[in-house]
């Protein structure tokens, strides 16, 4: 497993500085569904809250959050170093800001955070146990009343479904990129290097590990932002 994760730290490393501009290109409602993530958290919007953005990427997350919650202090995480390296350039005009480099659970920070939320990254967990796992984790690192938030892809329930929204994930791309990117690069990349899993079994896993008030905020094609309350 080990091995895995290095090959995901390798990949995202090398598409640090082009992430954001093709980003947008291949995830329907992109900005829509950061805007559902953030606006999810339910804290007043002038206290001084602990969030960790999990999974941060080039920052794009963290920006929403700081420009919306300005008093937050945001530790972005990342297990990717270029990730990281582009994040803290992009955000050097915002204060109230970590960078952490490594894995989410070789951390101590147990009843630390009011928040985490993470976005496009978690599906890249290969099996059902370490996503019900890493659920565990980040239940026992929020504080009491703190809020769980994932805007991530998901796998639709049935087969109908999930052709459905792979056509309909093709026709979105097919309007900012050629033929032969989807068919040679974007399609064949997703089916080896993402593990998506359906909304039901996310929900499930998420009542196990304690959560409870789970919604799903928000839904299209085969996107989704959803989470819950540690009580």
């Amino acid at each position: 497993m080990q091995d895995d994760r290095e090959k995901k730290k390798t990949h995202f490393d090398d598409e640090a500085e082009v992430y954001d501009d093709y980003i947008a290109k291949i995830v329907p409602s992109y900005h829509e569904m950061l805007e559902a993530l953030v606006n999810a958290i339910p804290f007043g919007l002038a206290k001084e809250i602990k969030i960790l953005d999990l999974g941060c990427g080039t920052g794009a997350v963290t920006r929403k959050l700081k420009e919306r919650y300005a008093r937050a202090h945001v530790t972005c995480l990342d297990a990717a170093e270029n990730m990281l390296a582009v994040a803290k350039e992009r955000l050097s005009d915002v204060g109230g800001i970590s960078y952490v480099s490594g894995d989410f659970h070789d951390l101590e920070i147990s009843g630390e955070y009011d928040a985490i939320v993470s976005a496009l990254a978690l599906h890249h967990i290969q099996t059902d146990e370490e996503k019900k796992q890493n659920y565990r984790y980040i239940y026992s690192a929020l504080k009491q009343g703190g809020v769980f938030y994932n805007a991530d892809v998901v796998a639709a329930p049935n087969d109908y479904l999930q052709n459905l929204y792979r056509e309909q994930w093709k026709e979105f791309m097919r309007r900012h990129v050629s033929e032969e990117q989807i068919e040679n690069e974007w399609l064949p990349r997703h089916d080896k290097q993402d593990h998506p899993a359906p909304l039901e079994n996310h929900i499930a896993w998420l009542r196990q590990a304690g959560f409870i008030e789970i919604d799903i905020i928000w839904k299209y094609i085969k996107g989704a932002v959803f989470g819950g309350v540690r009580p």
